[in-house]
């Protein structure tokens, strides 16, 4: 009979991972099929590396642990909020609609270049927006970024959207300048955090090799909020029409996040035919168990969101006494549960988290810490030797799969508290299943069979 815990050594304590991959949420339910590719599209498509965005600070590990949640609590709590937006840009018009979220945050970072001459910037990377833009100028309302505001009079290869463009008409909401034929956008998320600008097209290049012209992108003037900081602005891989999966029309797209214990090595994104392939070559060499498909869902209130069906949870030996409807996804589009990049723990909704929390707490030897001290839910005292700890199994049911997580994507030790922790949290409606939980998975989606597959990998070694 297969033991029902998992041994979890103190002699190699694991931390949370803090992978976010800055989110906001496309709002546009219309494609793009009468616009063309944009051009120079790598063949086999192309890799990029991820850099968390507290990286090169000089934080001890708690410490990172502790703003990852804090950025992934306000992160949900805007996840969860629905947003009001007004129907049309006269202050008259008292006409609203109900709108998708936009998230605001993010964990993770990579690298481009806009424009011609090319210049680089450090943007946050969402799986839940449909939008990419940064700052330009002249800024009329920016904040602070690591990195010169864009300039788009100096680059040759800028051109401004005209209102009839399928790249216009896929905005949520767009207000058109007839007289200079100019596409305006607004995206307002759920912090209160905006950015309003003008929709261009542009030459992004990847990697200082993958250069690729034709990109629509906003280039915002007027952006509001201190979510964005972290870089000089989003590249959305959502669902939507806008975000860089779409407008590519590739339909496969991986993510390899590293361990937060790994400061050396980079995460990685890799989009497109190469996607596949890695995790093609990955699980050639594992057991075909070990490799878990499961079924994604879509959500016409949120459409560019990565909904998974989750069917229930078992904790050691048991599998928790949860009404499956707990984590189904209503009729009004409330509920379900994401997988997102953006999150630094999963959130369960709070029913299903409170049966968690005391099962484990029942199979644990350890007693419970109370101190509150790392901002997670459930702790438990270590003892003063290191030795191993014995931690109930942790497997979660999807529809298609049913995916036993490793010890260290779901306990965090530190030896400076003394503490065992449960990296996971309760949600009172969305359920996110998320990044700790993610790491040294190779994350496949294939949006043309509506699949996500887990691979076992060292993230750090691809």
């Amino acid at each position: 009979m297969a033991s029902s815990s998992s041994s979890f050594s103190l002699l190699f304590p694991f931390f949370l991972i803090l992978f976010s991959c800055f989110i906001a949420v496309s709002s546009s339910r219309r494609s793009l099929i009468d616009r063309p590719l944009p051009k120079n599209l790598p063949r086999s498509g192309f890799r990029l590396s991820l850099r968390h965005v507290d990286s090169g600070k000089n934080l001890t590990k708690i410490q990172k642990i502790q703003r990852g949640i804090n950025r992934g609590f306000h992160r949900l709590n805007r996840l969860g909020a629905v947003a009001v937006l007004a129907v049309a840009s006269n202050p008259d018009d008292t006409n609203n609609i109900k709108a998708p979220t936009h998230g605001g945050s993010g964990e993770f970072l990579m690298e481009l270049s806009i424009g011609n001459p090319a210049v680089k910037y450090a943007a946050i990377v969402d799986t839940g927006s449909d939008l990419i833009w940064t700052q330009c100028k002249p800024c009329t309302e920016c904040f602070d970024q690591p990195t010169p505001i864009f300039d788009p009079e100096k680059s040759s290869s800028y051109s401004k959207v005209g209102c009839s463009s399928g790249l216009c008409n896929a905005l949520p909401r767009s207000n058109c300048n007839e007289d200079k034929d100019s596409c305006e956008y607004l995206y307002t998320y759920g912090d209160y955090s905006s950015t309003r600008g003008l929709l261009a097209t542009e030459t992004f290049t990847f990697e200082d090799e993958n250069s690729i012209s034709g990109i629509g992108f906003g280039c915002g003037v007027e952006n509001e909020g201190d979510g964005f900081s972290q870089g000089s602005g989003l590249v959305g891989l959502g669902r939507g029409p806008l975000s860089l999966i779409s407008q590519l029309k590739e339909t496969k797209f991986s993510y390899c996040l590293t361990s937060i214990e790994d400061s050396e090595a980079s995460s990685s994104l890799f989009i497109g035919s190469l996607a596949s392939g890695i995790v093609n070559k990955t699980g050639a060499n594992l057991d075909g168990e070990v490799t878990k498909t499961m079924s994604l869902l879509r959500n016409p209130d949120q459409p560019s969101f990565y909904y998974l069906e989750l069917q229930g949870i078992t904790v050691g030996a048991k599998r928790l006494s949860v009404e499956k409807s707990t984590f189904e996804l209503s009729e009004d589009g409330t509920g379900g549960m994401i997988i997102d990049s953006g999150t630094t723990i999963t959130y369960l909704e709070e029913t299903a988290f409170k049966v968690l929390k005391e099962e484990f707490t029942s199979r644990m030897s350890l007693p419970v810490d109370d101190s509150g001290s790392t901002g997670l839910d459930l702790c438990f005292k270590l003892p003063n030797a290191a030795k191993n700890i014995a931690v109930p199994k942790l497997i979660f049911h999807f529809k298609g799969a049913d995916l036993e997580l490793p010890g260290e994507n779901y306990m965090v030790a530190d030896s400076s508290t003394g503490v065992l922790c449960l990296a996971m949290g309760s949600s009172n409606g969305m359920s996110i299943f998320g990044n700790v939980q993610q790491q040294n998975f190779n994350v496949l989606h294939d949006l043309e069979k509506e699949t996500v597959t887990f691979v076992p990998t060292e993230c750090g070694k691809l």
